[in-house]
């Protein structure tokens, strides 16, 4: 059974219905609606086999989807918006990173350790929103013990009196001769405490005004006994490697060293300090497991150049077709050994993409071809399309533009016959050279603006208007010569 945080965590996605998950998906990415179907109702079934009988539960697993379509056409923005958009593990790899044992490359199995790192972040930053007004409080308490140390108690000396009595020199406390029991307060103490404290309520009030981020304060800073330690573990190695690391840094014993830093610059530091106080770390790596096992989400890209026909002998097919065995354990369900512990990726969902320009998908063995059931085929983007892209998405490249422009004191406006040039122009780069897809539209805008953005902060406060004549005044010529559309657009 899923603990209660991944059943909370789970529970949000009860709210995202397919048509609501479109309607976010909606916000950012232009066109692909089957796409955008597909992966909504992978979602939603993550949501909807928890409300299975358990029995049944153990027996649902997710239906990977690959995405086929011309790189630029919104594969890899689906699958990060969706993960973002549930709050779930995600990590994003590429195919051709990997290689069969006995090539250089990177094992396969690195893809579920670097999702239960991520899984590890999402869930230390989840409990760190909760726990942040708690370690702020014990932040401004410390800060205040470093701009105003508690006062020392006042030191006692004792002299012999006439008649033979011991008297205290600190003024205002006498012990009696003969007299038993703890002596009386000191009173030049209470005085002193008091006084202390109604500074340090001035100070409190000061810190949280912000009156005093650039005083300078000396912080207790933990000093790392074994700073080479990273080099004894190569990259690749296995996880057991990582495990004697860790022991071995735990039993080395924990110094500390007086570090002077602003007070700005103490929060931060202090404020991780009692996070790492304050988080348990084994409940903390064991719901990030649960999490990454019951809603992470894989996606692999550049599937299309790990396939390929079967090689007659050696060459390079022969370490494609090894990663593809490699990864269909993977894919399948198979337990993975990090170094937080063992991860079973039966129920990750897998989300496969490439342009198979060259190869097909049936050119995948046909093993892996089974394991991603749902095939969808996102189609190229048009010059309508571009239009939409630049007008419609919350963070357009449009108000991407301006909002940097503004930082100069400017102000830059796109105006409806410059935006339908530009996708006019991006459009046609598209069908004489390689079809980049949206990623033209950065290619083209980058070059359009280049001249402005460099003298903008000669001339602040300037109003500038990109329409259809300075579009082709400024890319007309580019995009008619062959030699330079190659080189720059």
């Amino acid at each position: 059974m899923p603990s209660p945080r991944t059943t909370r965590a789970l529970a949000r996605l009860a709210e995202l219905t397919p048509r609501r998950i479109v309607a976010e998906l909606d916000r950012h990415i232009i066109g692909q609606d089957a796409a955008k179907r597909a992966v909504a109702i992978a979602l939603r079934n993550r949501w909807r086999r928890q409300q299975a009988p358990e029995a049944m539960r153990a027996e649902i697993n997710p239906n990977n989807i690959i995405l086929i379509g011309p790189t630029g056409s919104g594969k890899t923005e689906i699958a990060r918006r969706l993960a973002r958009l549930a709050g779930a593990p995600f990590v994003k790899v590429e195919a051709s990173k990997f290689t069969e044992v006995g090539y250089v490359g990177r094992d396969v199995e690195s893809m579920v350790r670097d999702l239960v790192e991520n899984a590890i972040t999402l869930v230390r930053d989840e409990r760190k929103q909760e726990l942040e007004s708690v370690a702020r409080e014990k932040v401004e308490e410390r800060l205040l013990d470093a701009l105003l140390p508690e006062p020392q108690p006042a030191t006692r000396s004792e002299a012999p009196t006439a008649d033979g009595a011991r008297r205290d020199a600190t003024p205002g406390n006498v012990f009696i001769a003969g007299a038993s029991g703890p002596a009386a307060p000191v009173k030049a103490d209470e005085t002193e405490r008091e006084r202390h404290q109604r500074t340090r309520d001035k100070m409190r009030t000061l810190l949280r005004d912000g009156a005093l981020e650039e005083r300078r304060i000396d912080v207790e800073m933990p000093v790392t006994m074994a700073p080479m330690l990273g080099m004894v573990t190569p990259q690749g190695a296995p996880d057991g490697m990582e495990q004697f690391q860790q022991a071995l840094q735990d039993m080395l014993p924990k110094r500390t060293r007086r570090r002077s830093m602003t007070v700005a610059e103490a929060r931060r530091t202090l404020l991780e300090q009692e996070y790492d106080r304050l988080l348990d770390r084994d409940d903390l790596v064991a719901e990030a497991i649960e999490r990454a096992e019951e809603t992470g989400i894989v996606f692999l890209d550049e599937i299309d150049k790990i396939a390929g026909q079967r090689a007659q002998g050696s060459g390079p097919d022969v370490s494609r077709e090894g990663v593809q065995r490699d990864l269909l354990p993977i894919v399948e369900g198979s337990t993975v050994s990090t170094k937080y512990g063992m991860l079973r990726t039966d129920k990750v969902l897998f989300i496969a993409a490439g342009a198979f320009h060259v190869a097909k998908p049936s050119d995948l063995i046909p093993e892996l071809q089974g394991r991603f059931p749902i095939r969808v085929e996102l189609q190229p983007l048009t010059e309508s399309d571009f239009v939409r892209i630049m007008t419609e998405p919350d963070a357009a490249l449009t108000r991407q533009y301006a909002a940097l422009v503004a930082a100069e004191g400017s102000t830059l406006t796109f105006a409806p016959d410059g935006i339908a040039e530009l996708a006019t122009v991006a459009a046609r780069a598209n069908q004489k050279m390689e079809n980049i897809g949206a990623r033209r539209l950065h290619t083209v805008l980058t070059t359009l603006l280049e001249s402005l953005l460099y003298d903008l902060p000669d001339g602040a406060g300037t109003a500038h208007v990109v329409d259809a004549a300075m579009v082709r005044s400024r890319l007309g010529a580019l995009v008619e010569d062959e030699d330079l559309r190659r080189y720059i657009l």
